[in-house]
This record gives C-alpha cells, sequence and structure tokens, in this order.
C-alpha cells in the first residue's frame, strides 16, 4: 500500500504528465502553423486591483407571511365570497357556514339566562322582604342567612349563562370566515358544500405579495467569510445588502437586506438558512421562483484578474496564452478564484504584469508567432459587474 508521501508523488507525476501532454501537443500543433505567417490576435493588460468578492448561492422566494385559513367552528359551507387568485383585504368575509346550528344555540343559550334572570330577581325579593322580617324579629337569622345563600348562587348562575351566551354569539359570529391578514389568495380554496371541521380544514391559502423574501443556504465556512469580524455575541447577523438574479439571468432591480438568520446549521448539509427581504410593489415576484441570490463578501487584496474569455480548459486544468518574448506565444497555467463580472480572479500563475490573448485563440498554441493589438477592457465591452446589471 502507497504511503502518504507515494500518493502524493504519484499525483505530481500524473499533473506534470497532463501538463507536459498539453504542451507537447500544442507544440506539435505550433509546427504546422509554421509558414502560415503571424497570428492575428487582441491581448490586454492583466489587471490588478482591489476586488471585492461577490458570493452566490441558488434561492427560492418566498412569502413574508403565508397560512391556511381554517374555520372557527364546525359545518358545512354554504356560501363562498372569493376565488383562488383574488387579492383580499384583512377583515374581508370569505365563506359563510351553515348556521341554523348555531343560531339555535344562542336562542338556547338566551332563554336559559332570562330564566337565570328570572330566578335571581325572586330571590333578591325574597331576601328585601326577609331582611325586613328580620328587623321585625319575625323571623330568625338562620333564615335571612339561608335566603342570602340562595341570591349568591344564583347570581353566579345568572354569570354562568351570561357567559353561555356570549360563546353562542361568538360561534354564530364565527360561522362567517375573514381574511386574517392582507394578501393575495392562492387557488387552492374550497368549494361550497365542502364540510369544514373548526381548526382542522383549510379552507384556503392566504399570503402576503409586498414584500417578498428569498431564502437562501450558505456553508458554514462562507458564513465565516461572509460575517467575518462584524458579529455581536447575542445578536443576529449585520444587515447585508443583497441582489438577485432571476430565472431569465436578468438581475431583479433594486436591493434587498438580509433580515433573518436561522439559529443553527442545519446537521446534514452543515449549512446555514438566510432570508432577504425585497421590495415587490411591481408584483414581479411570486413564491416559488428560483432566484440566486449576491452577497458582497471579503475584499481581495491586489488580485489579478483575466478576462473570463481568456481562459481555456483541458482536463480539469485551466490556461491562459500570454504574450511572451517576440510576441510569441506562452502557455501559462493557472488556478482559477471567484468571477467577478467579465473576470476571474486568478490565485496563481501569474503576478500581474502580463499580457493575455483574449481574441483569436483558436488554434494558437506554444511558440506560434503572434501579430498582436493591444486593447482595453472597454475596447472589449468587460465589466467587473454582472452584464445584467
Amino acid at each position: 500500500m502507497l504511503s502518504k508521501k507515494g500518493i502524493v508523488i504519484c499525483v505530481a507525476v500524473i499533473i506534470a504528465a497532463v501538463i507536459g501532454g498539453y504542451m507537447f501537443l500544442m507544440s506539435q500543433m505550433a509546427g504546422q502553423r509554421q509558414g502560415a505567417g503571424a497570428a492575428q490576435v487582441k491581448a490586454m493588460t492583466v489587471i490588478k486591483r482591489d476586488t471585492p468578492v461577490t458570493l452566490e448561492y441558488p434561492g427560492s422566494i418566498v412569502g413574508k407571511d403565508t397560512t391556511k385559513v381554517t374555520a372557527k367552528v364546525s359545518g358545512t359551507i354554504v356560501e363562498k365570497y372569493i376565488k383562488g387568485g383574488d387579492q383580499v383585504q384583512a377583515g374581508q368575509a370569505l365563506y359563510r357556514i351553515d348556521a341554523r346550528t348555531y343560531q339555535a344555540a344562542l336562542l338556547n343559550a338566551q332563554a336559559n339566562l332570562a330564566q337565570a334572570q328570572a330566578n335571581l330577581n325572586n330571590a333578591r325579593t325574597d331576601l328585601a322582604r326577609n331582611e325586613q322580617l328580620y328587623a321585625a324579629e319575625a323571623i330568625s337569622q338562620q333564615v335571612l342567612t339561608t335566603q342570602q345563600a340562595q341570591v349568591n348562587a344564583l347570581e353566579a348562575n345568572v354569570s354562568a349563562m351570561e357567559a353561555l351566551v356570549q360563546t353562542a354569539q361568538q360561534n354564530l359570529d364565527d360561522t362567517v370566515v375573514y381574511a386574517p391578514m392582507s394578501g393575495k389568495l392562492a387557488v387552492d380554496d374550497v368549494a361550497v358544500g365542502t364540510y369544514a371541521a373548526a381548526g382542522t380544514t383549510a379552507l384556503v391559502t392566504i399570503g402576503t405579495s409586498n414584500p417578498m423574501m428569498v431564502q437562501f443556504s450558505v456553508s458554514e465556512a462562507e458564513y465565516l467569510k461572509y460575517v467575518g469580524e462584524s458579529v455581536i455575541p447575542g445578536q443576529s447577523l449585520p444587515s447585508k445588502s443583497v441582489r438577485i438574479v432571476l430565472s431569465d439571468g436578468k438581475v431583479y432591480p433594486g436591493m434587498g437586506t438580509v433580515v433573518e438568520v436561522d439559529r443553527a446549521m442545519e446537521g446534514s448539509t452543515s449549512s446555514l438558512l438566510l432570508k432577504a427581504q425585497f421590495d415587490n410593489s411591481s408584483g414581479i415576484l411570486i413564491p416559488g421562483m428560483f432566484a440566486r441570490a449576491r452577497l458582497v463578501g471579503d475584499t481581495i487584496k491586489d488580485a489579478i484578474l483575466v478576462p473570463q474569455r481568456s481562459v481555456q480548459q483541458l482536463l480539469g486544468k485551466s490556461f491562459v496564452i500570454i504574450v511572451g518574448e517576440g510576441n510569441k506565444s506562452v502557455v501559462a497555467p493557472v488556478e482559477l478564484g471567484e468571477t467577478v463580472g467579465s473576470y476571474y480572479v486568478i490565485k496563481k500563475g501569474l503576478n500581474g504584469s502580463e499580457q493575455v490573448v483574449v481574441e483569436g485563440l483558436t488554434n494558437l498554441t506554444e511558440g506560434v508567432e503572434m501579430n498582436v493589438t493591444t486593447v482595453s477592457a472597454d475596447d472589449m465591452g468587460f465589466s467587473f459587474v454582472d452584464k445584467h446589471e
């Protein structure tokens, strides 16, 4: 079995073989080009500058508040005031449930209350008479005390009957189901004739449409990179500006702000869920849409940048062609970092003073004489921001 050192040596040999093979292939192709004249290319000087890195994550649009509307009382729906997809206001009537049972219950409770109040009035009249008789020493203290206890019991009974009337009235009122908030209805609304079980049957889903949220997850390493030293113990993640790119590749107008951060990493993926809030006055954003969230992370000091179109890849390796001595092409292996607009950040392989070929790369190989036209980023339409922004 190979030792760690042996494995490292084997990997290094394989990488060297790949690069060597690539160089040999290009040298062979270069020999075929001899006599054909100098290749016409455009090249620009590598850019070296402090560069803020944009971190990008897949996400989805969700409503800020969404709830399933249920009835507070059970019964059959007999009237429907809305249809799926409607925009409704808080307090607007949505459904009416058959109220006959609850009307009867209210009448019964009211009758019981009236009887209890009548009994109480009679007992109070008897108590007043007994107080006069007691003052005249016509009855004993025990008779008066018993009558007072009877009045107290009947007063308690009246209070209980009043509570039953109030409950019956509330149940009757709850046969009309109202929107708990302003928002847009889903198309999962149930039909007239549906039996609604109190607190169980979902009649329709309602959600706010402005503002909207985009939710996305970041890895533990990206979370630490994103936060840096700005987190304060005991406080949530500091607000950060966010842009989103929709499925058509266009950047949504307006910036969002991170407003919610989960309390813990999700165990199986070691990722942290974040939500950013966006104004949706135009109504473009709807729940379930795909969106890529872009956050500005750390700034790379003196980052070396080359246009993405200048980078070629072979067998998992990346290369650029630079202008060498005598305007001859030189293949330079590079290690790519993050993308910034039209550019790649180069981690290794260049020092920042080279000229890279950006046009005329087709069939261009190692050691080919080139007729170089120097161009600028503006000439080529390169930018440090997304082309849709």
